[in-house]
Formats: structure tokens, C-alpha cells, sequence
């Protein structure tokens, strides 16, 4: 099972406040730990809202641009992680290990294709594996 480790904003990184050399090392030590057990997929830390954008999609699928910064920081999103482990359980396991204070990590696990149902017919099941082993390959070269 794949999970998404989404780390909530706050007013610190929204100001643009980069880590400090000692968080940093904490981080480091963490992220280790996660590629040395072998469930860390993916993860980074993300610049502040005023730094990117955000596009809007109406009824007729036009889009609307809007520029950040954005007001709701408990809404935003600093950083994440893709960790793929056996449960639940043990993906709560190591966020509890993660090494923040006074801060909100939300855990959703990512949908497999066995989550779609009938939905997701043999052919665009293939289509999907054929798109995920062309960002594979991209990613190796």
C-alpha cells in the first residue's frame, strides 16, 4: 500500500522560513531511516504559497489562474512523503517518528487501481501500466 504523508503549512513556512541546519540534519536522519527500512518512495519539501499558483477549472473546462500567496495556511500543504508499507498501522508508525513539534501531518492512502472497480476496464488499466513504465524509464535516463 502506497500513502501520501501530506505536511500541513504553518505561518513559519508560508513566511518562506527555510529549515535551520538543525532541522535539517533531524530531516535527514529521518528520511534515512525511511530509505534504509525501504518504504520511502518519495518525498520533498515544498516553497511557500507565494511562490506558486493555483488553476481553476469552471462547468465548460475553462481555467482561471490565481497567483499565491494563499490566506488559508492550515489548508496548504509544506511538504510530503510517498511511502509505501503493509498497513495503516505501520505508516502511523513511522509518521509518529517524524521529527516535528507543534505541527499537523495528514495521512491518505493512494488509490490502486484495484480501488476504481469495473471502472477501470483491461484497456485503460493497460494504458495506465504503459504511462507508468514511460515515467519509469524517464526517470532512469
Amino acid at each position: 500500500m502506497r500513502y501520501m504523508v501530506i505536511v500541513k503549512a504553518s505561518d513559519e513556512s508560508e513566511s518562506g522560513r527555510m529549515p535551520t541546519q538543525q532541522e535539517l540534519a533531524e530531516m535527514g536522519t529521518y528520511n534515512e531511516e525511511l530509505v534504509k527500512a525501504g518504504v520511502m518512495l518519495a518525498g520533498e519539501g515544498l516553497l511557500p504559497s507565494s511562490k506558486g499558483a493555483r488553476v481553476r477549472f469552471d462547468k465548460d473546462g475553462r481555467t482561471t489562474v490565481i497567483d499565491g500567496p494563499f490566506t488559508e495556511t492550515k489548508e496548504l500543504v509544506a511538504g510530503f512523503w510517498i511511502l509505501q508499507v503493509s498497513s495503516r498501522e505501520e505508516v502511523l508508525e513511522w509518521v509518529k517518528k517524524a521529527p516535528f513539534r507543534d505541527a499537523e501531518i495528514e495521512v491518505r492512502k493512494v488509490a490502486e487501481a484495484e480501488d476504481f472497480g469495473d471502472e477501470l476496464t483491461p484497456e485503460l488499466r493497460e494504458k495506465e501500466d504503459q504511462l507508468r513504465a514511460t515515467v519509469e524509464a524517464q526517470q532512469k535516463s
